[in-house]
């Protein structure tokens, strides 16, 4: 299979993804527990894919290097409440001057 077959295989699979979205009947969806559950999922998503590829190293060990850090000033500045371009900017800084400096 080529790249571009995979490329528009994919492409097709969102779409038909996010039109799958707005298919959904509404009453799926509402009620206070449901409403909570699903704002909150693409978060928890997030979350866990920083998680394993911060901290993922090969064959399922630990492995720490400039990532590290980079998420670590990401959490401070998030908790300082900077723009977000701010904070992905910082957290580039920071991993760039950890590789520079030989960490990871």
């Amino acid at each position: 299979m080529s790249a571009w077959t995979i490329v528009l295989l994919s492409s097709a699979l969102a779409y038909a993804t996010k039109l799958a979205g707005y298919l959904v009947p509404e009453s799926w969806v509402e009620g206070p527990r449901r409403s909570r559950v699903l704002t909150l999922l693409p978060v928890a998503l997030l979350a866990g894919l920083v998680a394993v590829q911060t901290f993922g190293g090969q064959g399922g060990s630990l492995h720490v290097d400039a990532r590290l850090g980079a998420v670590a000033c990401a959490i401070v500045l998030l908790r300082l409440r900077a723009n977000f371009l701010v904070v992905v900017i910082g957290a580039a800084a920071v991993a760039a001057g950890l590789r520079a400096a030989g960490w990871g």
